[in-house]
């Protein structure tokens, strides 16, 4: 880890979160009736109202890197480790959230890449979820930065046909619904920041992708248990927008990594209904009638 603003420290932001908030959550992200465990029983910080996000993105500046324009950000790619089951509340214990840059990287007329590693953890105590995210600001490159690494794609196995199909229709107010998860990016909820993007108007969450197909790789392979879930990773490859249907297919690979059974490898395809665009992903969960956790990983092939 090195280069200009490798190894900077975000300071650390205390979170909290109600039964409310988890409930929202998994109705915004598609989980279903039969699921009652996540529907009858997100992270924000501690304060519960409508924030200015651009503002609270440029919060911080690195040191030692250009300041980036926060209304001109995507998500780039995200994985996510699962450690240890959430709790439905925060009441009573402190949580917080703990931030650094792993690599800015210059990736030309394109723009800047920033990845950075973030840990949920209990204060004073134990790590719950530790994720590596990347951010893409666009059209904000040729600095003079390194370019960083490349990209892994998992194209889908030839000759195969998907073992399992999930699908997930969002309406033109999906987006409306899942900013109330805490972000609250205009680009989700108004036309003129995408349209300046390129990107026609509003588009979805990047993380609504990520969620609803991690969800449903848990619902076809997992048996919507979370704790066979351990580990999945999805790369943003174009944007979704209100009202396209998302559909995951995914394929059993039986491969086996550090211990951790990988018997459901599942690469998973995105379209949208009109075909107009396609992503590839991977994943790993294990067979519901399995009693060891899972590791699962993955890429995701929209924004």
């Amino acid at each position: 880890m090195s280069g200009p603003g490798a190894g900077f420290d975000y300071p650390s932001q205390e979170v909290s979160w109600l039964k409310r908030d988890v409930l929202l959550f998994a109705n915004s992200i598609g989980c279903t009736a039969d699921e009652l465990q996540f529907l009858y029983a997100s992270f924000k910080h501690t304060d519960q109202e409508v924030i200015d996000f651009y503002a609270r993105s440029a919060a911080t500046p690195i040191p030692n890197v250009p300041k980036f324009d926060s209304r001109r950000v995507v998500d780039g790619q995200r994985s996510m480790t699962f450690l240890k089951l959430l709790p439905p509340t925060s009441a009573g214990k402190k949580f917080e959230l703990r931030s650094k840059v792993l690599g800015v990287y210059d990736k030309g007329k394109a723009g800047t890449v920033i990845e950075t590693e973030t840990v949920l953890a209990e204060r004073g105590g134990d790590i719950y979820t530790k994720a590596v995210g990347s951010s893409f600001f666009v059209g904000q490159g040729n600095w003079g930065g390194p370019k960083g690494p490349g990209t892994v794609n998992y194209p889908p196995p030839e000759g195969k046909n998907p073992d399992a199909v999930h699908t997930l229709q969002t309406t033109k107010e999906s987006a409306h619904l899942y900013r109330l998860n805490g972000d609250y990016n205009p680009l989700h909820a108004t036309p003129e920041p995408g349209q300046k993007m390129g990107f026609g108007g509003a588009i979805m969450h990047g993380l609504f992708s990520w969620n609803s197909a991690c969800h449903g790789l848990l619902q076809m392979f997992g048996g919507s248990d979370p704790a066979r879930l351990r580990e999945f990773q999805a790369r943003f490859a174009a944007p979704v927008k209100p009202g396209d249907k998302l559909i995951t297919e995914a394929w059993r690979m039986g491969e086996f990594k550090d211990g951790w059974e990988e018997s459901h490898k599942p690469y998973s395809k995105a379209k949208r209904e009109s075909d107009r665009y396609q992503g590839d992903s991977n994943s790993q969960s294990l067979p519901p009638e399995s009693n060891a956790l899972p590791l699962g990983h993955g890429t995701q092939g929209y924004e």
